[in-house]
């Protein structure tokens, strides 16, 4: 992509030519943006995805972003000597692990992407699944059997109901929200929510128009290592049995399919390390990622 700043005339009048048809075909839409913990680990690369976020918003697009934190969850345990565990893939969280990870999803780590949006010129507000019980969790019953053993995951939870009166009263009103995956159960016990099935849910309650998973990996890839620009779901069921989609890809797409079961119209992975990503993704006719649709 062009860099804009040095463009020729010529090249910028190319710039908005090519981005203003995909600019009206997102007025007014829905794009949740699931940010991962990896892909906001450099400060550039987080300053690009701010300013991507204040122009989607000013391009009259409704931006919502959802953000995970393992990495940082994982630095601040080792702080405070708390040792991860695993189970299937989903961190055992117990008591005095979901009130640290509280504390770094919810405080943290949203209020840092919150302040990095805002001092782009954005108006982000930063929330979390229990305001206004927007997500109401259920407790995972799913446990890992390892030989004899059966491990508990403690305080983790997934999407049970999702109520958008929040997000209703803030979207359209020039305001960004930024969603950290925590939620109250019913219970009222705290839990540890997968954030990409968060921003599954949330999509698909908003309707969105695309819900964007930012990675470290350019999207579904074929057996050559090249990616696959588009996808459908029964594509997708067929490259997971012949082996072209192994390993932390395949809850990935599973995730994307669960999404688009619930509404959403359609599903990117993407390259969340690429400057500019999202802008390249939406507004651009080449994309950036993998797209996913029923």
């Amino acid at each position: 992509m062009t860099d804009a700043l040095n463009a020729t005339p010529q090249q910028k009048s190319e710039i908005l030519m090519q981005a203003l048809p995909h600019m009206l075909r997102y007025d007014d839409a829905m794009v949740v943006v699931k940010y991962g913990g990896h892909a906001m680990g450099d400060e550039d690369k987080a300053r690009d995805f701010a300013k991507d976020m204040v122009l989607l918003e000013q391009a009259g697009i409704n931006p919502v972003v959802v953000h995970g934190g393992g990495p940082q969850i994982g630095s601040m345990l080792k702080k405070l000597g708390i040792e991860s565990q695993f189970s299937g893939g989903l961190r055992v969280t117990d008591k005095p692990t979901i009130e640290i990870v509280e504390m770094v999803l919810a405080g943290l780590i949203n209020k840092s992407i919150v302040g990095s949006i805002n001092a782009e010129g954005g108006r982000a507000i930063g929330l979390c699944g229990k305001d206004g019980n927007m997500v109401v969790a259920r407790k995972v019953h799913r446990a890992h059997v390892a030989g004899e053993d059966v491990v508990d995951l403690g305080f983790v939870g997934e999407p049970d109901k999702v109520d958008m009166t929040v997000l209703e009263q803030i979207l359209g009103r020039e305001l960004i929200p930024v969603l950290a995956p925590v939620a109250a159960g019913a219970d009222g016990q705290t839990y540890n929510v997968n954030a990409d099935t968060f921003a599954g849910a949330i999509a698909g309650a908003l309707g969105a128009k695309r819900l964007l998973f930012l990675t470290d990996v350019p999207g579904v890839l074929d057996k050559n290592k090249n990616l696959i620009k588009e996808l459908k779901v029964d594509d997708i069921r067929g490259l997971i049995a012949d082996g072209t989609i192994t390993g932390g890809m395949i809850p990935k797409v599973e995730t994307c399919i669960y999404a688009l079961e619930r509404g959403v119209e359609g599903v990117v992975i993407l390259d969340g390390q690429i400057p500019h990503a999202v802008l390249i993704e939406l507004l651009t006719d080449q994309g950036s990622g993998t797209l996913i649709t029923r």
